[in-house]
């Protein structure tokens, strides 16, 4: 079994900061591309920054230039630097991965529970 455990998730004020992070365990025998993502109450979850197999990182416009991701692939975790943080990146944050467990078995997506993230006064 695969395992993703997000960490790092709380109450932080306007222009604050916090890291997240996501674990992933199990039976792995390699992981392709990983990425974070956010759903806020009554809205669609979305992609919030992605690290490709190819290497690159994408994020989506409203995190740039405040939010880093980065992988330590010894780990098998990947990292969600958020600065100057805003009340509208107030949500759950997940993180995923692509998944192969073993070489008989093709790649698939697994998730985390997710982590709040609270940006209040």
């Amino acid at each position: 079994q695969v395992q993703l455990v997000e960490s790092g998730g709380g109450l932080v004020q306007p222009g604050g900061s916090l890291r997240l992070s996501c674990v992933v365990s199990g039976k792995i025998l390699r992981i392709n591309g990983m990425g974070w993502y956010r759903q806020a109450p009554g809205k669609q979850r979305e992609l919030v920054a992605e690290l490709t197999s190819a290497g690159s990182t994408n994020y989506v416009d409203a995190v740039k230039g405040r939010f880093i991701m980065s992988r330590d692939n010894a780990k098998n975790t990947v990292y969600l630097q958020m600065d100057s943080l805003k009340p509208e990146d107030t949500a759950v944050y997940y993180c995923n991965a692509d998944v192969l467990t073993d070489r008989y078995s093709t790649f698939q997506v697994r998730w985390g529970q997710g982590t709040q993230v609270t940006v209040s006064s």
